[in-house]
């Protein structure tokens, strides 16, 4: 690694002189992390790692280790319409930080809390011993938890298909067509357990009226 790499088709004399250790740590390597960081800095732009972080503040590991009212009051404010219907006003602010308090308080001395590992069983526990009726602003902010990722991969595996699906040979498609092209693109594992003789029975019963719809 320690000697002089030489560039191919290019005269030597002229080369900028360096080591095979420099050229893959510096040319190749660190070209490769400055691509993946512009990569991950496009994906999760500022608010998004705000979010994860609030986010975060909800795992119940090493009991609850992670908790941070204040983020977890951000959280809050990213989704004021999820709270009330009076557009999250300074009152339900205040509610949910009284009940931020005493939750972390009653989770850090139940021992049936102790033990957990992820925020599904978080909710999960609360469920099972009444905590979402006692703490129902904290146990919205968990389903939040539990949903985003979930309703945030759907997004973008339905516009990645799209992306497929209406190519430039395919660009007038219509929405009801396209719609159900992104159906059965996105939900392929469901559709790969129908047998195709039951498909061609459904379409040789239908009617010339169902067909056109």
């Amino acid at each position: 690694m320690d000697d002089s790499y030489a560039l191919s088709g290019r005269p030597r004399c002229n080369a900028q002189q360096a080591t095979n250790l420099h050229h893959y740590r510096v040319r190749l390597f660190y070209m490769v992390l400055d691509k993946q960081l512009v990569e991950l800095n496009n994906r999760f732009t500022e608010g998004n790692t705000e979010l994860l972080l609030c986010m975060a503040c909800l795992n119940p590991s090493d009991s609850f280790l992670a908790f941070d009212k204040e983020k977890l009051i951000r959280l809050a404010q990213f989704y004021p319409s999820d709270f009330s219907p009076s557009d999250f006003s300074p009152s339900d602010l205040i509610a949910l930080s009284n009940q931020l308090d005493t939750y972390i308080f009653d989770m850090r001395s139940d021992n049936h809390f102790l033990q957990l590992k992820g925020v599904g069983g978080l909710a999960e526990k609360m469920v099972q011993k009444r905590k979402n009726v006692i703490f129902p602003l904290v146990y919205k902010l968990v389903k939040l938890a539990l949903i985003l990722p979930i309703a945030t991969a759907t997004v973008e595996r339905a516009f990645s298909g799209m992306k497929i699906i209406k190519n430039r040979l395919r660009n007038r498609m219509g929405d009801q067509w396209i719609n159900d092209c992104l159906v059965t693109f996105i939900e392929k594992e469901v559709f790969d357990t129908i047998d195709n003789e039951t498909i061609i029975q459904r379409y040789q019963g239908m009617t010339p009226r169902q067909e056109q719809l």
